[in-house]
């Protein structure tokens, strides 16, 4: 069994993705580590892990480990990721895995030099809700696809969470504008040419607190906007000359309703409903990238993507400082 390593108490590991490792059929949580130990003994306690540490260097140090899931904030995903794969440990990390593109190499390096493996946590990559978008597009459902319609956001003015503090990587666009980004990529596997985006700061956080993009993939174009202080929503459309997919909860399968895609007919005479009750896309994610430790031909989400993702991300806050398009 692939033995695990939590780096951090955070909330996302507590409440979604320790629980799904643990119900995992090739893995175990076998530690959790927090700068303060109290804590980690904790959590430690609460989901019964053997083992909890004081440092994340501890952990990275343990022969208990085989990798680790990262969820610390978001500006110290890339040095602990490289420490990591340094220490020979695999690597699943939090989206997004850095706030500028640029910034992954040194870890692609490290993945390398090390041979170990590194993935960014996109668990919609690993569901088969938007496989099933994937397939039906591939597949001509709707036509020449023309348009794709996007839409995240919730409300949030706790300045204590990391969403509203700059200096750990908060704001709108790294934290919710990468699901609209990578979906759309994952979906159609076509890449952004060109984007235009206009970007409203919270005047006390300096956080992107709303964002509006329209992105030329060439073929179609992608319009989107997200908003940490906003009524929660989240949308996903695609629409072609033939008809159009409309997928529910796309982002946040559960919370937001249950996970469908819908495809309706040119006229809107005809609709096809693809339902994915019970799954879990965190527990998927995880047994895919263990089974591609083992060497298994899973897809899972590259640093190669992560890249390409955060250039959409980049452009978008370039494009924000000035009216017209702005190259990706």
């Amino acid at each position: 069994m692939f033995r695990w390593g939590i780096m951090s108490t955070a909330k996302i590991g507590r409440e979604q993705v320790i629980p799904q490792l643990l119900d995992s059929e090739n893995g175990v949580v076998n530690a959790i580590a927090s700068r303060d130990h109290g804590r980690a003994r904790a959590l430690a306690d609460r989901f019964g892990v053997p083992h909890a540490f004081a440092s994340y260097g501890e952990l990275l140090a343990s022969p208990e480990i085989d990798g680790v899931y990262i969820p610390l904030p978001t500006s110290q995903h890339i040095e602990w990721a490289i420490k990591a794969a340094e220490a020979g440990k695999h690597v699943l990390c939090e989206k997004p895995i850095s706030l500028h593109a640029d910034e992954i190499a040194p870890l692609i390096k490290a993945r390398d030099a090390n041979n170990v493996l590194v993935c960014e946590a996109f668990m919609v990559t690993y569901h088969p809700q938007w496989k099933k978008v994937r397939e039906l597009l591939a597949a001509g459902a709707v036509g020449r696809l023309r348009h794709v319609q996007g839409a995240f956001s919730y409300f949030n003015k706790d300045p204590q969470n990391m969403r509203n503090q700059p200096e750990l990587g908060g704001g709108g666009l790294p934290d919710i504008g990468v699901y609209v980004a990578v979906s759309t990529r994952f979906s159609t596997g076509a890449e952004p040419v060109r984007l235009q985006a206009t970007v409203e700061r919270d005047a006390d956080f300096g956080t992107d607190i709303y964002a509006s993009v329209k992105a030329d993939f060439g073929d179609f174009d992608l319009t989107f906007y997200v908003s940490t202080q906003m009524a929660a929503r989240q949308l996903m459309v695609f629409h072609g000359d033939e008809g159009y997919l409309e997928v529910t909860a796309p982002f946040n399968a559960g919370d937001f309703g249950n996970p469908e895609v819908a495809l309706y007919s040119r006229n809107h005479d005809r609709a096809e409903v693809f339902r994915f009750p019970g799954v879990r896309q965190y527990r998927l994610q995880a047994e895919a990238f263990v089974r591609k430790v083992g060497g298994s031909d899973d897809e899972v989400f590259t640093l190669e993507q992560s890249v390409l993702n955060q250039k959409l991300i980049d452009a978008a806050y370039r494009a924000a400082d000035h009216d017209g398009w702005e190259k990706v």
